[in-house]
């Protein structure tokens, strides 16, 4: 009765602390178990077989019988390969796919059939494969090639793909078994009377035209009690509108009456400028101390005015970033230019009064021999007219030129590249180039004493660059 039990998989509960052992029975009676292939608490065992007195078990459970381990054994010991089909030239890919139905693997070679590798166990208890591998024959005869593609043809589609292609469709044919108008007046007879009555207001367009008439978008922030000609945007689409000339003086004035003084201005002006130029010379590529060779060299033209003094300030600003600069004064009788001039000699940098005393060549040219005024006599609208000598030597240069708070109507006899304005900009005209506005951190009560709405254009950046509004 015991031999019975021998080949089972069994587990076994043992008492108090002995745990539970797992394994195959090979010695079966009343006094102990003997099992092989042990496994303690799920890890194998040390020896090869263990023996437990029937004493210490407390549960005994079988897991399968000899002879369902026996047919597992077997199963398991079976490995079927199947023979890859090669790629061939001139062949396709649907047709080196092995078929899953077995009939058509032997369409190929019905003498030849494929069969499968047999894995037999080896004396280790490891599964060997076998080495028997049947080829197919590699010739195989074009009329039995062209039977399977044929066969293929018709399992996918019904019919031989040859007979289809030799035939033409007939369009008209077809197009008669659809009738669109009865399929309209059955999709416009759902549609509700207020989108009928809209889709036959509404006319015919083209295919580049659009159905919605629309315009860009435009911000306006800031509005102005009295409009100019023109008016800028910037890369944000924001509406700068452009100020008259009264209007900036009042602007100007209220800023000196609330404490922003012209000293607070001229420093926020020239940096302004200095931060443009800077950018333009080549920035970090330019200026660094390895390229001392290829240092650059600007040259400021400053007139006796506050715009003239900006332009000395940013010379300055300049030369403490290692620029060489020239400033050109041909007269320095006005106490904001002698201000700023006082402290731009303290940077070592040269101060001409002559036109022939400038180098020949230079990288950039500060422009701020004019400013915006109103002429109140003669004498004054000539001088505001009137070509200054250093235009020549300007136009001879060919260096960019960048302009600072330049006249609206430009500068006589020279052109500028570049204009960097403040506040708000007056309506330029093309000599003054492209128009840069600087931020003097005004304060809203500035604007709003002179009938203003103002609110900041300027976002992160302390300049932006004003586009003409053409539209």
């Amino acid at each position: 009765m015991s031999q019975e039990f021998v080949g089972c998989m069994v587990s076994i509960k043992c008492v108090d602390d002995l745990g539970t052992f797992q394994g195959q029975i090979v010695d079966f009676n009343r006094q102990t178990v003997t099992i092989s292939k042990a496994f303690k608490n799920g890890m194998p065992h040390s020896s090869q077989q263990v023996t437990i007195n029937a004493n210490d078990i407390e549960n005994l459970e079988i897991i399968s019988t000899e002879e369902a381990t026996t047919k597992e054994t077997k199963m398991q010991s079976k490995v079927l390969v199947k023979r890859p089909i090669a790629k061939r030239a001139n062949r396709s890919v649907s047709e080196c796919i092995p078929s899953s139905v077995p009939p058509a693997i032997n369409q190929f070679d019905t003498k030849k059939p494929v069969e499968p590798l047999q894995s037999e166990p080896t004396a280790n208890g490891r599964i060997g494969i076998g080495e028997t591998i049947s080829k197919p024959n590699q010739r195989r005869n074009q009329s039995q090639r062209q039977k399977w593609q044929q066969e293929r043809d018709e399992q996918a589609f019904g019919t031989p793909i040859d007979q289809s292609l030799n035939q033409d469709f007939d369009f008209e044919k077809n197009l008669a078994l659809f009738n669109k108008e009865a399929v309209w007046q059955e999709i416009n007879s759902q549609k509700p009377d207020i989108v009928r009555q809209s889709e036959h207001n509404r006319g015919k367009y083209r295919h580049d035209e659009n159905v919605i008439v629309s315009k860009p978008a435009t911000y306006r922030q800031i509005i102005v009690p009295a409009n100019d000609e023109r008016e800028y945007v910037t890369d944000d689409g924001l509406i700068i509108p452009s100020i008259t000339i009264d209007l900036h003086r009042q602007l100007i004035g209220a800023a000196d009456r609330l404490g922003i003084s012209w000293e607070r201005r001229v420093e926020l002006l020239g940096r302004a400028g200095a931060e443009i130029i800077l950018q333009l010379l080549g920035g970090a590529h330019r200026l660094n101390p390895k390229n001392a060779h290829q240092w650059p060299i600007v040259v400021a033209l400053c007139g006796p005015h506050r715009s003239g003094a900006a332009g000395v300030n940013c010379a300055r600003q300049l030369s403490t970033h290692g620029v060489k600069t020239v400033v050109y004064v041909e007269n320095s009788e006005n106490i904001s230019l002698l201000q700023e001039l006082s402290l731009y000699k303290m940077t070592g940098n040269k101060v001409e009064t002559k036109v022939e005393k400038l180098p020949p060549m230079v990288d950039l040219i500060i422009l701020a021999l004019f400013e915006e005024s109103a002429p109140q006599s003669a004498e004054s609208v000539h001088q505001v007219h009137e070509v200054p000598p250093v235009a020549k030597w300007v136009n001879n240069n060919r260096a960019p030129v960048l302009a600072i708070e330049p006249p609206s109507t430009g500068t006589p006899g020279i052109s500028s590249k570049f204009s960097v304005v403040a506040g708000l900009p007056l309506s330029h005209c093309a000599d003054n180039g492209r128009l840069y506005l600087c931020n003097l951190a005004l304060p809203n009560k500035v604007f709003s004493d002179v009938g203003i709405t103002y609110r900041s254009p300027f976002g992160p950046k302390f300049v932006i660059p004003l586009h003409c509004d053409d539209s």
